[in-house]
């Protein structure tokens, strides 16, 4: 018996009758020979960690545009915070915490560069649209090492239904959906306090006060009822008054930092960015470079402009602004 068929035993003996066992994948799109050492989903999570997509996170926005300081979060750092929420509700639940791994690690590869913002704009101007977990799927699957990690049925579920209306089809998926609005209301929260756009005191009371003041006793207080809600359940859930009190912080997010405060202003000039940026390479797809194009496996202009524009890092997108539509005598 080698390490990777010891593991799927253990998995056996001590998961939940609710948890996927890796042995029990419903497989990849092209069969592979199985590793001696790790299990299916390890394989999944190793082959994100090493992928260009996973490492451009760490430049790219998660709210703030180039904050000035050390401590705001990045794509990259809000994955991790996804990641570890999501395994400590997983491993509390005995569900399978290499497939939760994969999927929280994967998810957000499809992001643009500023954001949301970025989003929105290909949204707009691209022909077939363009939604960030679509995209991640279309990284995992086709765009990384020019025709896909070749990844489990699992894991590119949860990455495609970690957002919007239809649920993962595992709890490992589901866990990871939960965490993700776990992890980014909160640490969103940190960075508009670090950044002055909000006090402590500006959060209203009938939220704080079923959920909690500081940080991490909103995580703590989200992690613990989740995992005594879901218990011995076939779904994800939370109890109901710290399901309302997230949802109601959520909601005073969007109206005071997501789309109104002084900060966000500065996204219309990262939208002028993007909406440039896609129109020329969508003009002049052989301004792409032959890398990029090749991997989006497509003759159509503008899904090679939407994957190129989309794949970019905010410095990247920024640079490559300037070199095509500021003179050089102008640029710094």
């Amino acid at each position: 018996m080698n390490i990777r068929e010891k593991t799927q035993e253990r998995e056996n003996r001590v998961l939940s009758p609710y948890a996927v066992r890796s042995a029990d994948t419903k497989g990849r799109e092209r069969e592979e020979r199985p590793c001696e050492i790790r299990t299916e989903f390890q394989r999944d999570r190793d082959r994100i960690i090493h992928s260009k997509a996973f490492r451009r996170l760490k430049h790219k926005t998660q709210v703030f545009l180039t904050p000035e300081g050390d401590h705001y979060r990045t794509r990259l750092t809000h994955t991790l915070e996804v990641a570890q929420i999501a395994r400590t509700i997983a491993r509390a639940l005995d569900l399978n915490e290499d497939l939760t791994e994969a999927i929280a690690l994967g998810h957000d590869l499809g992001h643009t560069p500023f954001g949301h913002a970025g989003e929105r704009v290909l949204n707009e101007e691209c022909e077939h649209g363009f939604h960030h977990n679509e995209q991640s799927l279309r990284v995992v699957d086709v765009l990384e090492r020019v025709g896909g990690l070749n990844l489990t049925y699992e894991v590119r579920d949860g990455i495609l239904c970690h957002t919007g209306a239809k649920k993962a089809s595992t709890l490992e998926g589901r866990a990871v959906a939960l965490s993700d609005k776990i992890a980014y209301i909160n640490h969103d929260i940190d960075d508009a306090i670090r950044g002055g756009v909000l006090t402590e005191k500006d959060l209203p009371a009938e939220y704080t006060n079923v959920l909690g003041m500081r940080h991490s006793t909103r995580i703590d207080t989200m992690i613990h009822s989740a995992i005594r809600a879901s218990a011995d359940k076939e779904d994800i859930v939370m109890e109901e008054e710290i399901q309302k009190a997230m949802m109601g912080l959520r909601q005073f997010m969007f109206e005071h930092v997501y789309f109104n405060s002084a900060p966000k202003l500065e996204e219309k000039k990262a939208n002028g960015i993007i909406r440039e940026l896609y129109r020329y390479f969508a003009d002049n797809p052989d301004a792409v470079p032959e890398g990029a194009r090749l991997s989006s496996c497509t003759q159509d202009a503008h899904i090679i402009a939407c994957d190129y524009t989309a794949g970019m890092t905010d410095r990247f997108a920024i640079a490559t602004f300037q070199q095509l539509f500021v003179p050089r005598s102008w640029q710094g």
